[in-house]
């Protein structure tokens, strides 16, 4: 694919995060089309630093910008028994948002066909032969470009409607304590061994950076997030009462709010505009896994250009796995199912890489039958039958309330 007239590139992306980043790297990578990616600049329009989690399959992609690897990872229950699963070949992988911005846009800055631009994107509308983005520059100069596709990752300023809308929400610490007290081995996905909110359900999740230093969070599954005192308190109890570090020191924090929700995300905003990432659907509603399906939609997308169509991406998630996962989310929203016993369950029960196929939405029929039958099967089938009926109705956007420092 060449360069267009002008220097107007093929693809405008907007938006610099796990989805914009990584279309434009599988996209200067293989060389099938020119790319822009627009980043807001430096300031309070920027995210802060972010952590993104998945299993890696092995295929080296960013190895470059992985913070660290797990290869063993496990659970505790309720009851603070343990369950510790080995998921070879895959591996727990972290990344971190600045490595990785750093790996793209050293990519883009090699590639006769990248570009960084750092400005806002306004506006996106189509026009003839592609689409047109209006942007402000530093300074406050406005900029016109145009290309023949737009792939837009910017957060939805309003979620569609949904039959159930629950949020992640979460805050972490990156600790460092006085003796060691982790297993860098091991990256603990769920600890059931906190408090349980009235409604929804709350895990910790550690990932040992080293003896001494790991990412400590407190999550929760429920309808609104807390707000940065509430989330201390729980974080200092999960620290010091359940794992007991002793005496330890805070070093950075994270803190966020990720949709768990049964809309329809449309993946197309014009005839020549597109969204990715979670505001295109990639952000899997039953667990928040978002960074493993970001990189099947690159890749279908790089292989749609390959082949000369401009299409619509292809949906992150098939119809099977969302429809089970508005069973879930209704189950647990309504409280039918015991969301610490749920998932604990599914992690004793199912054989560990057919588990991480299910999280990832990529099991067969038969698997996901077989997983079906060691749910609490009443209560998911009632709850099946009731969703279909149910109204979509529009639910506030998530955000945090406050700030994370």
């Amino acid at each position: 694919m060449s360069q267009g007239p002008a220097g107007t590139p093929d693809v405008l992306v907007l938006g610099g995060g796990a989805a914009g980043l990584s279309l434009a790297y599988r996209l200067v990578e293989t060389g099938v089309a020119t790319v822009t990616v627009v980043e807001p600049p430096d300031g309070p329009a920027r995210p802060p630093e972010r952590t993104w989690c998945s299993w890696d399959q092995g295929d080296g992609d960013f190895d470059e910008a992985v913070t660290a690897t797990w290869p063993l990872l496990r659970v505790h229950g309720p009851d603070g028994s343990p369950l510790t699963v080995d998921p070879a070949p895959s591996r727990y992988r972290m990344v971190r948002s600045t490595a990785f911005e750093r790996l793209v846009h050293a990519r883009l800055a090699r590639s006769p066909g990248g570009r960084l631009l750092r400005a806002t994107a306004d506006t996106v509308r189509d026009v003839p032969g592609g689409a047109e983005v209006r942007c402000t520059a530093p300074g406050g100069r406005t900029l016109t470009l145009r290309s023949r596709y737009v792939f837009d990752s910017r957060p939805l300023s309003a979620l569609p409607p949904a039959r159930t809308q629950l949020l992640q929400h979460f805050r972490g610490w990156f600790v460092r304590t006085r003796a060691d007290r982790f297993d860098p081995a091991v990256a603990d996905l769920m600890d059931f061994r906190v408090p349980q909110p009235r409604h929804g359900l709350a895990f910790g999740y550690v990932l040992p950076l080293a003896p001494d230093r790991a990412l400590v969070e407190y999550t929760e599954f429920s309808r609104t997030p807390l707000t940065t005192t509430a989330y201390e308190a729980a974080l200092g109890h999960y620290a010091r009462e359940v794992l007991r570090l002793g005496e330890f020191t805070v070093e950075t924090a994270e803190q966020g709010v990720i949709p768990m929700t049964d809309a329809r995300f449309p993946r197309r905003a014009g005839a020549a505009v597109f969204r990715i990432g979670t505001a295109g659907g990639a952000t899997r509603p039953a667990t928040g896994y978002t960074f493993a399906a970001v990189q099947r939609q690159s890749r279908a997308i790089a292989a749609a250009l390959r082949a000369g169509r401009g299409t619509v991406p292809p949906a992150p998630h098939g119809r099977r796995a969302l429809a089970m996962d508005a069973v879930l989310l209704r189950a647990l929203d309504t409280g039918r199912i015991d969301g610490p016993a749920f998932f604990t369950g599914l992690f004793r029960r199912t054989p560990t890489q057919r588990l991480l196929r299910f999280l990832d939405g990529a099991t067969s029929v038969r698997e996901e039958w077989g997983i079906g039958l060691r749910t609490p099967v009443g209560p998911m089938l009632r709850t099946a039958l009731e969703v279909p009926f149910l109204p979509r109705r529009t639910h506030p956007a998530p955000g945090t309330g406050e700030s994370p420092p």
